[in-house]
């Protein structure tokens, strides 16, 4: 079986290994593959692994060897499953691997948001702290966690996870989904998620129902002291309206690990927000080397399961 690997650097820029899958077949490994390279570099492949190269029908009708996709992530927007199942192709992906480094970032903005670390560590290096007449200071209003209305967009494995957190910092956990639960804590309606929450958080699956759910009009519903916590999709928000409501003092804070386009677009409306109001990461939440490990290893179990004839994790 010829494997090839059309974005491994994504996944593995060199602190891993790739030898249980090379144990499976012969493997081929690009760090990165342009558009117009990917046929090309399928080549004669069985089974293909990527991240975020797109996987078309066209794609498929020129390499009609290829008999398995293996998505090295939990998101799977990126193949055109219908024309997988046209072709009978296998596609699988690897859900809740990053449960708790996704749930460890939310609460990582969160606590930023709250005390403002960076903000007066720079002031301290930058010499403000010795020149304060006072043994202390700080540069704005900082907050606690403890007593907090955290809305939940969302309860799967990370809204799960987010509330387990939440309930040990002394927040008040409301939730609404679009799948009703018995152990749901506090389960509202969308518009009381928004009017009742101190800190919305998101974690939905990205659908045409939820794609811009945050906007202008829902923003209005919200406190203008309320944060948003974003570490699910780029699109759940139009960033025009974020940037709009954080300059106009309809939001106090928005922090997002995800934008619409990644690598971020050089016109996102994001970059025009008030610096003091906003963080964004560069979709950090998945990187670190314990969940990567913990990706590469269902990966594999996905491909081998394959090659065994069984079914493990598939999507098409």
């Amino acid at each position: 079986m010829h494997i090839t690997i059309l974005d491994g650097h994504a996944l593995n820029p060199g602190d891993l290994s790739w030898k249980a899958l090379e144990e499976l077949g012969s493997l081929t490994v690009y760090p990165r593959t342009k558009p117009e390279e990917v046929i090309e570099r399928i080549g004669s492949s069985d089974a293909i692994l990527i991240n975020k190269i797109n996987i078309t029908e066209a794609i498929l009708e020129a390499c009609p060897q290829v008999k398995y996709i293996g998505v090295q992530a939990t998101g799977y927007n990126v193949v055109d499953i219908e024309a997988c199942k046209k072709h009978g192709v296998t596609v699988t992906n690897v859900p809740a691997y990053s449960t708790a480094a996704v749930a460890q970032l939310t609460f990582a903005f969160m606590s930023e948001a709250a005390c403002r670390t960076k903000l007066h560590s720079d002031s301290v290096l930058q010499g403000d702290w010795t020149r304060c007449p006072d043994f202390c200071y700080w540069k704005t209003p900082l907050a606690e966690l403890e007593g907090k209305t955290l809305g939940i967009f969302g309860y799967g494995n990370i809204g799960r996870r987010v509330a387990q957190i939440a309930q040990a910092y002394g927040m008040k956990v409301i939730v609404c989904t679009r799948t009703q639960k018995p152990d749901i804590p506090n389960p509202v309606d969308f518009d009381t998620l928004l009017s009742q929450s101190d800190i919305l958080t998101l974690h939905a699956p990205l659908t045409a129902q939820t794609s811009g759910i945050i906007n202008r009009s829902s923003i209005a519903k919200m406190k203008k002291s309320a944060w948003i916590i974003n570490t699910a999709r780029g699109a759940f928000v139009n960033e025009a309206d974020i940037c709009d409501a954080l300059t106009q003092g309809n939001l106090a804070f928005y922090a997002a690990d995800v934008v619409s386009q990644e690598p971020m677009a050089k016109d996102c409306p994001l970059l025009k927000a008030p610096k003091d109001k906003i963080l964004i990461t560069p979709h950090i939440a998945w990187a670190a080397i314990e969940t990567r490990k913990r990706l590469l290893e269902v990966v594999v179990q996905n491909l081998r399961a394959w090659t065994e004839g069984k079914s493990q994790n598939v999507v098409s």
